[in-house]
């Protein structure tokens, strides 16, 4: 029988495992946690959440992961690129008669991906020290995914509130494993903040919602208001959305770290349906059935068909004025939902020139 392996060696061991799995890194990270709560408090405290109200319930466990997941001592934290061979985003930023979509939605939601990928991950560890408490996350219970992977020395979070990496840039995805295993952190030296006096990714926002370095007002942010949010969008923030129907991605595109990010081989994250260089009007024309169908299994189903329909009449309200989008917008003018007919409205008034 081979000799079980010591804590400190199991530890050594999970970038490799997490590796194996597919996983581009893995570390255990401290769980010193305060400083991250303060300022999470203070973000909440000037109502810079928006309508997230859920970001303010269960607001300790954020800080205390034993008590998210009781027995918890340790936090194994992985990450997973996403960037893939996509229609170059700058290309469909440019065409306003294209749908920009956020380029981590346009392939399989990573959630359920990400929490089987971790589960695998604890299993293997089971099979090498025994069975082993433990429960996977990925952007799914109140935990500081963010600060616990800086934590484990997998990055440092940028000015633009995101995780950023030397060698990889941001472009991945963050998960946990919270287990009662006690081992230690990561032996990785802390990584510095290299965001030095770069100012690229608050210059760029269109609506600028980064009003500091590391300071996002989410009332302002456009992947918040395309996807979070569930009322009208704020007229004076609409022209600036442009064509982005799904997310934002613009501080990612502008960050230089990002240059270094690597090509994912996931399967599962190649863009579906031809969304990463869709036409508005063709996308406006789906019913609720065909939407249904061609975003299951796709982070897209987050907005609903409403909000769907909302933010692509936004979209075609800042297109290249022409005969197709108008009649797009016609054909919806009387569309059932008040929201949708709102959007609607601003954005004939947009194309017709009177706004």
């Amino acid at each position: 029988m081979s000799t079980p392996l010591d804590p400190a060696q199991l530890a050594q061991q999970i970038p490799h495992w997490a590796r194996s799995l597919g996983f581009a890194d893995a570390a255990v990270a401290h769980l010193r946690l305060d400083d991250d709560l303060a300022h999470l408090r203070r973000w909440l405290d000037d109502g810079l959440h928006g309508g997230m109200d859920w970001m303010a319930r269960n607001l300790e466990l954020r800080a205390r992961p034993a008590a998210l997941h009781p027995g918890t001592v340790s936090v194994i934290c992985a990450r997973l690129d996403y960037r893939h061979d996509a229609v170059a985003a700058e290309s469909i930023l440019a065409d306003g008669a294209r749908a920009y979509i956020s380029r981590y939605a346009l392939g399989r939601d990573y959630h359920k991906l990400m929490r089987a990928r971790l589960a695998k991950l604890a299993e293997r560890i089971a099979a090498a020290i025994g069975p082993h408490g433990y429960r996977v996350f990925s952007d799914s219970a109140p935990a500081l995914e963010k600060a616990l992977a800086r934590n484990a020395g997998l990055g440092w979070i940028g000015k633009n509130t995101l995780l950023l990496r030397r060698d990889a840039g941001s472009w991945f995805f963050l998960g946990e494993i919270f287990t009662d295993l006690a081992l230690p952190e990561s032996e990785a030296p802390a990584t510095a903040n290299l965001c030095g006096s770069c100012t690229a990714c608050l210059d760029v926002c269109p609506t600028q919602a980064i009003i500091a370095p590391y300071r996002l007002d989410a009332r302002r942010c456009i992947s918040y208001l395309t996807i979070e949010h569930h009322g009208s969008i704020p007229v004076e923030l609409r022209a600036a959305i442009g064509n982005r129907i799904f997310g934002c991605d613009d501080c990612q595109l502008v960050c230089p770290w990002n240059r270094y990010a690597k090509p994912t081989v996931e399967a599962d994250f190649v863009p579906r349906h031809g969304l990463d260089a869709a036409a508005l009007v063709d996308l406006f024309a789906w019913d609720e059935a065909q939407w249904r169908a061609r975003t299951e299994g796709m982070a897209l189903r987050r907005s609903g068909y409403s909000r769907w329909l909302r933010n692509l009449a936004v979209a075609l309200g800042n297109a290249p004025r022409s005969e197709a989008v108008r009649d797009a917008l016609l054909a919806r003018r009387d569309d059932a939902d008040e929201l949708v007919r709102e959007h609607v409205a601003w954005a004939l008034t947009r194309q017709s020139g009177d706004a």
